[in-house]
């Protein structure tokens, strides 16, 4: 009320009282009319519930748009919100350690993926003289035996494609 007397909306008594009628009449004449709302489109129950948002509920939800094609202000502004509540959440989860570098991960995985390729590749020339001891072969022939299979293992195991989706 202060503001609105402070601005010259409204008017006070001598006294200092205000007198209800009078105010709501200089209110009414100050103020603009109000655009008339649009008509609120049908949404989703888990789209109009703002607080208490749950990212992933919001996530698929497709913008719903008003008469003109564009968003309203309020779609825009549940949007962006929930880009927010989404990108909190994930570095949540990143400080948390929930979550790891794509890049990195795949890096660890080739070293992995490589490093046991080659332990693969040096085994026969470890084992194939013990073995050719053992079993009284010739321990060339046995290393040839060993390592042709074992080449052909990985080759098999080459041919796996992991998805990483």
């Amino acid at each position: 009320m202060r503001k609105a007397i402070a601005a010259g909306r409204i008017t006070a008594e001598v006294d200092g009282t205000i007198n209800p009628v009078r105010a709501d009449a200089e209110w009414a004449a100050s103020t603009r009319a109000p655009d008339p709302p649009l008509a609120a489109p049908a949404r989703p129950a888990r789209a109009r519930a703002a607080s208490g948002v749950d990212v992933d509920d919001l996530a698929g939800v497709a913008p719903v748009t008003a008469k003109g094609g564009g968003n309203t202000y309020a779609q825009a502004r549940t949007a962006n919100e929930v880009l927010k509540a989404q990108h909190h959440k994930l570095r949540i989860a990143q400080l948390k350690g929930e979550l790891i570098d794509r890049s990195q991960a795949m890096a660890q995985v080739f070293a992995l993926a490589r490093a046991e390729r080659d332990a693969w590749l040096n085994w026969p020339a470890r084992i194939s003289s013990m073995l050719a001891a053992e079993l009284g072969v010739d321990p060339h022939t046995m290393h040839v035996a060993l390592e042709r299979e074992v080449r052909q293992h990985l080759t098999e195991l080459a041919d796996f494609n992991a998805r990483l989706d």
